[in-house]
């Protein structure tokens, strides 16, 4: 997640940059999974299109961890849906 990290503290310090602006226009696109013309990304000098990728990468990485995540979710409700309550029974106070 470092480009992650890097696009953040590159927003954070530059919030009115266009290199800045384009790279949040990014960042909502792909939360929000809607387009961005590659048009703004061309804009961008070397080292930020660059960074550009390696968001696209991280997010598509972080997406399929996530898919993972939901999997295992349902995998374990499926499990304890099927099998029964194997709780052992309080046991009887003694007196």
């Amino acid at each position: 997640m470092l480009a992650i990290k890097k696009a953040r503290k590159l927003i954070e310090t530059n919030p009115n940059e266009p290199a800045s602006q384009i790279i949040a226009a990014l960042v909502l696109a792909l939360e929000s999974e809607t387009s961005i013309s590659v048009a703004q990304l061309y804009q961008l000098d070397n080292k930020r299109f660059e960074l550009a990728l390696e968001i696209l990468d991280e997010w598509r990485l972080d997406r399929h961890y996530a898919s993972k995540l939901r999997l295992l979710d349902t995998s374990n409700l499926a499990r304890e849906l099927g099998v029964p309550n194997t709780a052992p029974a309080a046991a009887a106070p003694t007196v």
